[in-house]
């Protein structure tokens, strides 16, 4: 019978992957040990980052699955302990590259995660379900996405994904959940029973700079924030933590709905970030009966906030998009599992797939972004 080569062993465990850091356990130091019996069998020891990892059983399932592929192996036996302070801080090391301050690592220099704010000038307008539809769009492209729940006292996104979970901690390193292959932290994830959260404004800020400096995401793609509605304390905090933020500003057809949307968009100016476009959410009502398109909100909206705001920045300023209602995509998000997925082919879907499409595909342009600039005397 093949003894089993501990090369090969160590080989298979490299290809598991810790479910909430996404990286192989081989490299996080969670290997312990790995032994071969007399008789072929494998006992391996692995570390867990903490002693109520809710998924220790995906983990010894996963261990299992792969070391019983190597050649000459009988079975295997998964022993699980607990890391040490002293591992967990090595692994903190591990994770932030070797510094021990905890900067935000999206307004470093050299950052290639491309940043959104999701933004409204009124609630109602379906900022959260276009974050969530867009987010799930972008990760069916092959990107890797992360989401942050920034509407602290509104949060909903965890339900719109069908995220269950807390994120777990690792020496106060925050590991986001997933969901349909879309990382996220909301507000909503550390408070019990649905509880309503109060916080004020220098508060609100001191809680976006931590989930941004303490939440692991690994290298992304994307990052999306779905602000809360209005020009308020979240809105100034992004432009001030996240220099290199672009903002989309969500509004529907409607006048009003219109007219605050501009606001919205107005803010990116004062905080000197770039406005990455306008997004017309409920731009029509397809007839269910001879598919005539019922303008329930007006028509135009979106075209109209895009071209104000391109007068107020002096740069192009497009109109991304108009998505029609659909009861389903209302559905998706009640159900957590948004319309890209439920219902592809729909026009929604459709719709915010295209969007999503435009704004995952890279560009370094600085036109419409304020510069800061001094002049040498």
């Amino acid at each position: 019978m093949t003894t089993p080569d501990i090369g090969a062993l160590h080989a298979a465990l490299a290809t598991v992957s810790d479910p909430e850091i996404h990286r192989p356990i081989t490299d996080l130091g969670m290997v312990k040990s790995v032994t071969v019996a007399e008789d072929n069998s494998v006992d391996v020891g692995i570390f867990l980052t903490t002693q109520g990892c809710p998924l220790r059983d995906r983990i010894t399932s996963d261990v299992t699955a792969a070391v019983s592929k190597v050649p000459g192996v009988t079975g295997v036996r998964v022993d699980l302990d607990v890391m040490s302070d002293e591992q967990r801080q090595k692994l903190r090391s591990n994770l932030m590259g070797g510094r021990e301050s905890r900067p935000i690592p999206y307004s470093l220099p050299g950052s290639l995660t491309r940043i959104y704010a999701i933004a409204s000038g009124k609630g109602g307008v379906g900022k959260s379900s276009t974050t969530a539809n867009l987010g799930v769009a972008m990760a069916k492209q092959g990107l890797s996405v992360g989401i942050i729940d920034a509407d602290v006292y509104g949060y909903s996104l965890p339900r719109m994904l069908g995220i269950t979970e807390r994120p777990a901690l690792v020496d106060n390193m925050i590991m986001p959940p997933q969901g349909h292959g879309v990382m996220l932290v909301s507000s909503g994830m550390f408070v019990p029973d649905n509880r309503a959260i109060a916080l004020r404004g220098p508060m609100l800020h001191k809680w976006l700079e931590q989930v941004l400096s303490d939440a692991y995401f690994g290298d992304l793609d994307i990052l999306l924030l779905d602000l809360p509605p209005g020009t308020g304390d979240m809105a100034i905090s992004t432009g001030a933590l996240l220099p290199s933020a672009e903002v989309v500003v969500v509004t529907t057809p409607q006048l009003a709905a219109r007219e605050v949307a501009e606001r919205a968009g107005s803010v990116a100016l004062q905080t000197r970030l770039r406005l990455a476009g306008v997004i017309e959410n409920m731009a029509g009502l397809p007839c269910p009966h001879c598919g005539e398109m019922v303008d329930v909100f007006g028509a135009g909206g979106g075209q109209a906030v895009a071209d104000s705001l391109s007068k107020l920045v002096g740069a192009p300023v497009p109109l991304l998009g108009s998505v029609p209602i659909d009861p389903r995509l209302r559905e998706g998000g009640d159900n957590g599992v948004p319309i890209v997925l439920a219902e592809p082919t729909s026009p929604a879907a459709v719709a915010l797939t295209a969007i999503a499409t435009r704004l995952g595909a890279r560009n370094d342009s600085l036109v419409g972004r304020p510069l800061s600039l001094t002049p040498v005397s």
